[in-house]
């Protein structure tokens, strides 16, 4: 009698077993990730860390990636950095510990993040480098970016087809500006247009009148503003003071530009004489000088598309499957080959910019009055 008592109870506490674990399962959340694939279980935490607020283009950066992170399931540690390294240092340390599972990072200086990345290593977390390639850090597991070799391209080809170099007799007054140093992106810009505009420069059509082309003598310390109209005003001074005149301004990037752009307009420049000046990132403050003719263009890297690739990435990684990449020879950060994915760069000018940002709604019609 005992014997089949205690043969029933047995039994009882399977099919209670049996059905805890259906209903368990039933009531699990069916999380997707943005492009409708199953995506990790709710709660999985991710770290951002950004530059800095200071330039507009790294909230926007931010404040995409967040939404798109979130829209597909998962907790965002969004930190900004303040353009300090020992900052972003601390919040990439402060990410680790708080069990961040992936880090997104835009590294303040690529080459600076080595020791706290091989902790991150050690956690089995993996580093995704965002638009800036982070260097001799064998912590990085993948790169999403824009081609940044054809941005400088682009910037290159469009002084080339505005000044009609292959027609034209020239010569041509030119400078030339690029951005940080210790940003691996200024080189792939600056190294893109100076492919197409250094024929030009050799046979004498193109003159750099202060002599200044080498990398580290055009390059913009922090991308600052500042410094940048700080230089063209000492090469306005130096080399342009008798009325000799500027015809075009190699500029890596917005707010590069914006300092040549107050430079020019102090010099007495105005929007009919205007050297044709590039840029990228498509600010506010650069498309309005676009539309007042102050600057030719400015390479429009929308960030949503990026946003949205690197969620995908984040999304493969965290359930352990292949992270889409589209470039596995390019990005070599002195620890290897980067896998990377690479977005198109388009560009906008005064013809079409309400096509690429206002139609797209990437900006209102009003921010642009």
């Amino acid at each position: 009698m005992k014997r089949s008592i205690r043969k029933v109870l047995s039994l009882c506490v399977a099919m209670v077993m049996v059905f805890s674990l259906a209903a368990c399962g039933s009531s699990k959340t069916d999380n997707t990730s943005s492009d409708g694939s199953a995506s990790t279980e709710a709660g999985k935490k991710i770290g951002v860390a950004m530059p800095t607020k200071d330039l507009q283009r790294w909230n926007q950066d931010g404040a995409n990636m967040k939404s798109e992170l979130e829209a597909a399931g998962y907790k965002v540690d969004l930190q900004y950095a303040n353009n300090e390294i020992a900052t972003q240092v601390s919040q990439i340390e402060n990410m680790i510990t708080a069990g961040c599972e992936t880090l997104v990072i835009a590294a303040i200086d690529g080459s600076a993040l080595g020791t706290v990345l091989a902790q991150a290593k050690d956690a089995e977390i993996q580093v995704i480098a965002y638009d800036r390639l982070i260097m001799e850090s064998d912590a990085v597991s993948y790169y999403a970016t824009f081609d940044n070799y054809m941005v400088g391209t682009i910037q290159g080809t469009f002084i080339r087809d505005a000044l009609d170099l292959e027609n034209a007799e020239g010569p041509f007054n030119i400078e030339l500006f690029t951005g940080s140093s210790d940003d691996n992106n200024a080189r792939f810009f600056f190294g893109g247009a100076i492919d197409i505009l250094q024929e030009y420069i050799d046979s004498g059509k193109l003159v750099v009148v202060s002599g200044q082309t080498e990398f580290e003598e055009v390059a913009t310390p922090n991308w600052s503003t500042e410094e940048a109209q700080k230089r063209m005003d000492n090469i306005i001074t130096a080399y342009y003071a008798d009325g000799e005149k500027l015809d075009a301004v190699l500029s890596s990037n917005d707010s590069v530009a914006n300092g040549i752009t107050n430079s020019l307009v102090s010099a007495g420049y105005t929007g009919e004489d205007f050297p044709v000046l590039t840029g990228q990132d498509c600010d506010i403050t650069s498309v309005k000088n676009i539309l007042a003719g102050k600057q030719s263009m400015s390479i429009f890297k929308d960030t949503r598309t990026l946003a949205s690739q690197v969620v995908k990435m984040v999304d493969a990684i965290m359930q352990g499957t292949e992270v889409p990449v589209n470039d596995t020879e390019s990005y070599d950060n002195g620890t290897g080959i980067i896998p990377t994915f690479l977005c198109e760069p388009v560009f906008a000018d005064k013809d079409n910019y309400k096509e690429l940002l206002i139609d797209s709604g990437y900006y209102t019609e009003d921010k642009l009055k």
